[in-house]
């Protein structure tokens, strides 16, 4: 065997030009995987490090309660006693928070604006610190009660500013309408679809706005280190709960806000909890995603075809101008089977030295590209959730380019290569051309 890669690889020195220029397209193609690769882990990294910080926890345990069959509302009761009751189900848990939830319309001077709301402690939550850019006040102030943090979009509608008072109306549990009055302490950079459909309050806002008891709250939310073990902890603490005497609801991968309409057709009174991961609460952004991935997909089909149509017509040529020197290694003892690993071993070595060159210069491109923050559309900001480009470069991309890109060149190169190792040495030796 090591004779034969000796051979294979004195073949490749001695045809160093043909060889450049098919090595210099598996390097792009491999490198041009690496970075479709790192975008798509970025895209997927981006989305749930801000969604899981604006919307969802990893595994959340939100409360709907009925006054009457048709008047669900976002709120669970009991707050205090639930929180220990998750923490004791999930003793592993990174950070486990309470947010409270509504929807209201906020009014000012010239404009209002129909938000979701979400109230939040931010002295114990400082999950939205890792991804909300504040441009003027400071998120800190939420502390305060009476306080809002607008989006910039949401600002400059309502035409209002650091200090400024805005009047917040909704709609109550009893069918009637209260409004409070509250200080915008806070404008951050807008973060696309989940800035213009949300924004935030201290708790006590929608404590007062809707009258509810201090004792409740709209979800519980969990966070792990590993975001990939939502699944089975969303089962652990089902069953916990359910032990312990709660009514559940039954599974909706779709949004809270998407389960009024169900949760209102069913005929039930007073509070069921709902436990949901971060995939069931982002689900709205997921299809970004998998479209993305479709797309890249499709790419990497199609440059792999390209690439192994060059690689076959280029070892059908090489063979052809070859054929008087492999019918005289055959006429001088070689066997079929050694012919035939030859051949392999030459393209494997090509594909293997080319695909290491492309995740090179893949991952290289990949951390030059995140350093440079390249800004993205206001379009593509929307699904993104940030307004740079970030690509995250996973060691499984890379062995996976390593080892299956070299492996699937050197499959289709079979063909041609057993044309080689057939030839009859006689036929071989007196061939011209």
């Amino acid at each position: 065997m090591g004779r034969l890669l000796l051979i294979a690889l004195r073949n490749l020195g001695a045809n160093r030009r043909r060889n450049l220029l098919l090595g210099t397209a598996i390097a792009a193609v491999t490198a041009l995987m690496i970075l479709l690769g790192s975008v798509g882990n970025g895209i997927q990294d981006t989305m749930i490090d801000a969604g899981t910080a604006l919307v969802s926890g990893h595994v959340n345990v939100s409360g709907f309660y009925k006054i009457t069959a048709g008047r669900p509302a976002p709120v669970l009761v009991h707050r205090q006693q639930v929180l220990r009751e998750v923490a004791q189900l999930v003793p592993e848990a990174r950070l486990i928070v309470d947010r409270t939830r509504g929807f209201g319309k906020f009014v000012s001077e010239t404009d209002s604006v129909q938000t979701g709301l979400t109230g939040i402690d931010i002295e114990r939550d400082r999950e939205i610190l890792r991804v909300v850019q504040v441009l003027k006040g400071s998120v800190e102030d939420l502390a305060g009660p009476g306080t809002v943090m607008l989006y910039e979009a949401q600002a400059t509608r309502l035409g209002v500013g650091i200090g400024d008072r805005v009047t917040l109306t909704a709609p109550v549990l009893r069918g009637t309408n209260n409004s409070v009055d509250v200080d915008v302490v806070a404008i951050a950079k807008d973060l696309g679809l989940l800035s213009i459909m949300s924004c935030y309050v201290s708790k006590q806002v929608i404590q007062d706005l809707y009258l509810l008891d201090p004792d409740t709250t709209g979800t519980i939310q969990i966070y792990l280190d590993d975001p990939d073990d939502a699944a089975a902890v969303e089962a652990r603490v089902k069953l916990g709960l359910e032990k312990l005497g709660h009514r559940l609801m039954d599974k909706l991968d779709v949004p809270y806000f998407h389960k009024f309409q169900t949760i209102a057709a069913e005929d039930w009174t007073g509070q069921k909890l709902d436990v949901s991961t971060w995939k069931d609460e982002l689900s709205m952004l997921d299809w970004t995603l998998k479209t993305f991935n479709t797309v890249t997909m499709l790419l990497t089909v199609i440059l792999l075809v390209i690439i192994v149509i060059g690689v076959m017509n280029t070892l059908w040529i090489s063979i052809r101008e070859r054929t008087r020197e492999i019918g005289t290694l055959r006429a001088i003892g070689m066997s079929h089977g050694r012919v035939l690993v030859m051949v392999l071993l030459e393209v494997f070595c090509l594909a293997v030295g080319a695909s290491a060159i492309g995740v090179g210069l893949g991952a290289g491109l990949s951390q030059v590209l995140t350093w440079a923050q390249i800004p993205v559309s206001e379009g593509f900001q929307v699904f993104l959730l940030s307004d740079t480009l970030k690509l995250v470069l996973e060691p499984g991309g890379v062995v996976a380019a390593l080892v299956w890109i070299p492996l699937l060149i050197t499959f289709f190169s079979l063909f041609p290569a057993l044309r080689a190792a057939r030839m009859r040495p006689i036929t071989a030796i007196h061939h011209v051309g």
